[in-house]
């Protein structure tokens, strides 16, 4: 049995306070000052913590913030002057996509490694767009040797990234070897290239660093690399992420995939060594493979394709074009561009995976999609839809204690700047969060009753879908929804 894969984690406070759903305000002008102020039989002692927080620079707990509603002061007071309310800074945190909600539980993540569990149980959504309308099975999660993280039975994350063989071959008795290049990836999920309006200060160097540390890949823009010294040329340098140019030279090598916009790029200047080269998706596609392959056959090189009405019909014709990694990228909100009505990623990667079955070809393409992914379950229905791996961009930021308000996409200060972050701190977010995201796939996979990571591609047959279940519950009954007619 391999030895199993670990990711470290560390406890790292956030810079600010953060922002808290519920809220207790005090109407201190009636308060008779009781003896026994039911402030402290509070069941969390926020309250004592407030206070003692006042002596300390380092403290950040605050009930106006940090309440966890139960209400036992509300109920308790005798004058009725506390009343919870919804923070209304916690109401400005992020979209309707990237709701307050997500906002917090990536904070919490990014802060401790846990896993965000609440005592109430899961409260939904359990319909609606996207990856809500879809639930994952969990027959499995009665078996006390399946329980994911502490579970006597081992769990395998990994997946594969390159182009794998559609069938045997035989040469005259033996079999021939497959030559293609093949990378292994610890676990389905990779760092997407983050927006440029976030990479500022360390926040690039914190996102190769954590990648180095988990042995995960991350896509970086050609142009933010810096080309090698003159004195070593050898070793990609200038990335301020290692103590050494040893470290340096590793995590560019092995973990940073370049991506070229400009096929005139010279990559060999740039990021020699890099197991993987990303292009994006362009008329003359195949002459430029050839080009960044030519005396490197060990290099994998990924298509950038953006999702589009056509994107089903483009990647079967890149497969047929020998392509190795096709990377379908959604925007931030997991849709398709350039549709009346653009479909969800889940829509698309079951159209992508089954017309690549179908063709006879699904082995030889690994698939990643991107964009939307905000939660780990996202990360594995995803998988479920079709797809390989995903890659995460806006994550890796709201764990730096970003807001996602866009103010600086206005050109307005960022209110937790980011540009001020401590390099090793952000880092060890980073890697806490993806600890999270990876202890939650094995809980799932265990309640599947899965062991392995790549079983988990294409099976929607352990999977429910909301739309399914209604039209075969009540499809003979009220017939399908308006929408379907065009309403």
């Amino acid at each position: 049995m391999p030895e199993k894969y670990h990711i470290e984690i560390k406890r790292v406070p956030p810079r600010y306070r953060p922002v808290g759903k519920l809220g207790i305000v005090d109407w201190r002008e009636d308060c008779s000052s009781c003896h026994n102020c039911v402030k402290r039989s509070c069941v969390y002692g926020l309250f004592r913590d407030e206070a003692d927080s006042l002596h300390d620079e380092t403290g950040y707990l605050d009930y106006i913030y940090q309440c966890k509603g139960c209400l036992n002061c509300v109920q308790n007071c005798t004058k009725g002057i506390l009343t919870r309310v919804v923070n209304p800074e916690y109401k400005r945190l992020g979209d309707s996509y990237y709701t307050p909600d997500i906002i917090l539980s990536t904070w919490y993540q990014a802060e401790t490694g846990g896993i965000p569990v609440s005592g109430a149980g899961y409260g939904g959504p359990f319909s609606g767009p996207g990856f809500n309308s879809m639930w994952t099975d969990m027959s499995e999660i009665v078996r006390p040797t399946r329980d994911g993280i502490h579970g006597r039975e081992y769990i395998n994350t990994s997946v594969d990234i390159g182009r794998k063989p559609g069938h045997v071959a035989f040469n005259q008795g033996e079999v021939e070897i497959f030559t293609s290049p093949l990378i292994e990836n610890p676990m389905p999920l990779i760092f997407d290239i983050l927006p440029e309006r976030y990479q500022r200060g360390p926040v690039f160097a914190a996102v190769a660093q954590a990648a180095a540390k988990m042995g995960i890949f991350a896509v970086v823009r050609a142009e933010d690399l810096p080309p090698l010294p003159k004195h070593y040329p050898s070793v990609p340098g200038g990335i301020a992420v290692g103590k050494d140019e040893a470290a340096e030279h590793e995590i560019a090598r092995n973990y940073l995939t370049p991506f070229i916009s400009d096929p005139r790029t010279n990559i060999e200047a740039i990021c020699p060594d890099a197991a993987m080269v990303m292009v994006a998706d362009q008329p003359e596609i195949g002459s430029i493979i050839d080009a960044l392959k030519h005396g490197k056959p060990e290099r994998i090189v990924a298509i950038r394709l953006n999702a589009a009405p056509n994107a089903t019909e483009r990647t079967l014709e890149l497969s047929r074009l020998g392509a190795e990694v096709i990377h379908l990228v959604f925007n931030s909100h997991g849709r398709e561009a350039g549709a009346a009505k653009p479909r969800h990623m889940r829509d698309v990667l079951r159209d992508v995976h089954g017309a690549l079955v179908k063709a006879g070809t699904r082995d030889e393409i690994t698939l990643i999609a991107s964009g939307g992914i905000a939660l780990p379950e996202h990360m594995a229905k995803a998988v479920i839809c079709g797809a390989d791996l995903i890659a995460v961009d806006l994550p890796l930021v709201v764990a730096l204690e970003c807001r996602l308000c866009g103010e600086c996409g206005r050109g307005e200060p960022c209110p937790v700047r980011l540009e001020n972050t401590e390099l090793e701190g952000a880092s060890q977010r980073i890697v806490n969060l993806i600890g999270a995201w990876r202890n939650q796939l094995l809980e799932l996979l265990g309640a599947m009753g899965i062991r392995e990571a790549r079983r988990l591609r294409g099976e929607t047959g352990r999977s429910m879908f909301f739309e399914d279940l209604e039209e075969a519950t009540f499809g003979r009954i009220f017939g399908k929804r308006k929408e379907e007619y065009g309403a």
